[in-house]
């Protein structure tokens, strides 16, 4: 898989950046990341049944098959090992970032194949969560190449692509699943979920190192290290994303659990509702797109992460009704902070370190989730509601989307240049 050399850009009538060959590979790269990490999601429910030995009763979180907690617990260390994903995000600065979206692609596929062959429920966590580090990088390697493909007016474009992508990945394994409403099967879900393992050779051909990553000096340190002078927005920044996947993490990763186990929803209904999150994603990424052009990085991000957490409240606070509403504006509200967000990030920082700084992101992400993940489980099993844990966590979003106010703006800035 020799690197393809970097062409230049053609003259006259072409395609707008945002849509030209490279951002098109990297989107086919965020499709399978989709696929893999989502599929976990949809099959937690049916993996703790397959392997539940406790007798069912008429107790509706009894129905899910294994106690909330060991199902939180379990959905934690998957997102917990994603913190490998910093190291292996590092290597694309070390050694390019094709080389090192290939290597994680072919990791992640490849791991949750075997997860579909898992002989017990703790024997799935495991290959799932050597798969979930791989995949994560997968989805930030190809935001970065994204946003190095591309010039400023284009940039929150080509990242509305990349999160689109990803999204119709997840939607294609919630179909999967849903099309299974006889006997679900978590087995079959997640080798459909491996299946674009298959295409890579053909995928890597139309991939190419970004221009204005192929001459940069490695950085100093050990990979993942940031120079001093960033450290302080890379905290912030990571504060602020973690407390955005506080609500996404439980407010996501729950929805089958909580709508099949709970509110009796079926596996089909539930299915339509992550499709109808496709065009929900959609406009929300399109509204951030624009947002972030219009109005600035900052403000459409305040506004996105804001409306994240008031959604995963509404999410849960009760019926079907509710968790269709509150799951659609959470879905559209966090894809709006996509694009803004996104830019805002590789638009802060240089290229020798981006990826980098895009990996300490995903770390910062990953333990906001499990915080997430681990205080819905304990109130919910303490409780027997998901509501107050709903309620603590879009208060805490809400209140904090305010700090990205902090950040310089970087609208209209090409990548490396100062602000």
């Amino acid at each position: 898989m020799a690197n393809p050399p970097a062409q230049p850009r053609r003259q006259g009538l072409s395609r707008p950046d945002w849509l030209s060959t490279p951002i098109l590979a990297v989107s086919a790269f965020a499709i399978a990341s989709g696929m893999g990490q989502f599929a976990v999601t949809t099959t937690i429910g049916d993996v703790a049944q397959a392997f539940s030995s406790q007798p069912q009763n008429g107790d509706a979180l009894a129905q899910i098959g294994l106690p909330v907690t060991t199902v939180g617990i379990a959905l934690s260390l998957i997102r917990l090992a994603s913190l490998a994903s910093l190291p292996l995000s590092a290597i694309a600065d070390h050694r390019g970032r094709r080389h090192a979206l290939l290597i994680v692609a072919v990791l992640g596929l490849g791991f949750t194949a075997a997860a579909a062959a898992a002989p017990s429920f703790w024997w799935f966590v495991v290959a799932a969560a050597i798969a979930r580090p791989a995949l994560s990088t997968v989805n930030t390697l190809s935001g970065v190449i994204a946003a190095e493909e591309t010039r400023a007016p284009d940039r929150a474009f080509a990242l509305a692509v990349v999160a689109t992508a990803y999204g119709i990945g997840a939607g294609v394994i919630a179909l999967s699943r849903g099309l299974l409403t006889t006997t679900p099967s978590f087995r079959i879900v997640m080798l459909v979920a491996a299946l674009p393992l298959i295409a890579l050779v053909i995928i890597s051909r139309r991939l190419r190192e970004p221009a204005i990553a192929q001459n940069i000096t490695s950085p100093e340190g050990f990979p993942g290290s940031v120079p001093r002078q960033h450290r302080r927005r890379v905290a912030l920044f990571a504060l602020l994303t973690a407390g955005l996947a506080l609500a996404t993490g439980p407010g996501f990763t729950y929805l089958f659990v909580y709508g099949e186990g709970v509110l009796n929803a079926t596996p089909f209904t539930l299915s339509l509702l992550v499709l109808a999150a496709g065009p929900s994603g959609l406009v929300g990424i399109l509204v951030g797109r624009f947002a972030a052009d219009r109005f600035g990085r900052r403000i459409a991000s305040v506004i996105s992460m804001a409306g994240t957490g008031i959604g995963v409240v509404i999410a849960y606070s009760g019926d079907i009704r509710a968790l269709t509403i509150g799951y659609l504006v959470a879905i559209a509200a966090s894809s709006a902070f996509a694009p803004a967000g996104g830019a805002l990030l590789l638009e802060l920082f240089p290229t020798q370190i981006r990826a980098t700084i895009a990996g300490w992101e995903t770390v910062a992400g990953v333990l906001g989730a499990v915080i997430g993940l681990l205080i819905f489980g304990v109130l919910a099993d303490l409780t027997g509601s998901f509501g107050s844990a709903a309620q603590l966590i879009g208060a805490v979003v809400f209140l904090a989307s305010v700090g990205f106010l902090r950040f310089p703006e970087t609208r209209g800035h090409e990548l490396d240049e100062s602000v």
